[in-house]
C-alpha cells in the first residue's frame, strides 16, 4: 500500500512489519508448550494394573480417590481430604441434586480391600446407585493361564 504525501512524486511505504509479531508468538508458543505439563496436579495414587478394556470417562463423571494413607478425595478437589467418618455426609450432599447417581472409585493398589469396600458401602448408602472402579491398563499382553 502506498500513501501519497502532499509533495508531488514522493511516496511513502506504509506496510506493517509482522516479523517481530511472529517471533513473539513463536516464543510464547514454546513457553506454553514447556509450562503446560508442569501445571497438571493430582493426587499421588498408585493404581492397580489390569488387562481390561478402558472405559471412556467424561467431564461430568464424579471420581472418588483413595490415597495410600487412607485419605479420601472427592472430584477434582485436591486440597480437602476426608476420612471414612466424614466422607458419607459430603457424598450424600453432592448426590442429592445430581441426576446421574454414578461415581468412579480410584484406590491406591496398596490400600486394604476392606477399606475400599467400606468406602463403596458409604457411597451406596449416600445415594449412589452405581460405583465403577478405575485402574491402569496393564502394559504387558495378557497371558493365557
Amino acid at each position: 500500500m502506498k500513501v501519497k504525501h502532499h509533495e508531488q512524486g514522493k511516496t511513502e511505504l506504509a506496510e506493517i512489519n509482522i516479523i517481530p509479531l511472529v517471533d513473539i508468538m513463536l516464543v510464547l508458543l514454546i513457553i506454553f508448550m514447556v509450562a503446560a505439563p508442569m501445571l497438571q496436579q493430582g493426587i499421588d495414587i498408585d493404581l492397580p494394573e489390569v488387562s481390561a478394556q478402558a472405559v471412556k470417562a467424561t467431564n461430568e463423571d464424579f471420581v472418588v480417590s483413595i490415597s495410600g494413607d487412607r485419605k479420601i478425595y472427592l472430584g477434582d478437589n485436591k486440597k480437602d481430604a476426608y476420612t471414612i467418618d466424614t466422607v458419607g455426609d459430603k457424598i450424600k450432599a453432592i448426590f442429592e441434586t445430581k441426576e446421574k447417581k454414578e461415581l468412579y472409585l480410584r484406590a491406591d493398589k496398596n490400600i486394604e480391600y476392606g477399606f475400599v469396600m467400606e468406602v463403596m458401602g458409604i457411597c451406596q448408602s449416600a445415594g449412589v446407585e452405581r460405583v465403577g472402579m478405575i485402574t491402569t491398563p496393564n502394559e504387558e499382553k495378557p497371558s493365557n493361564r
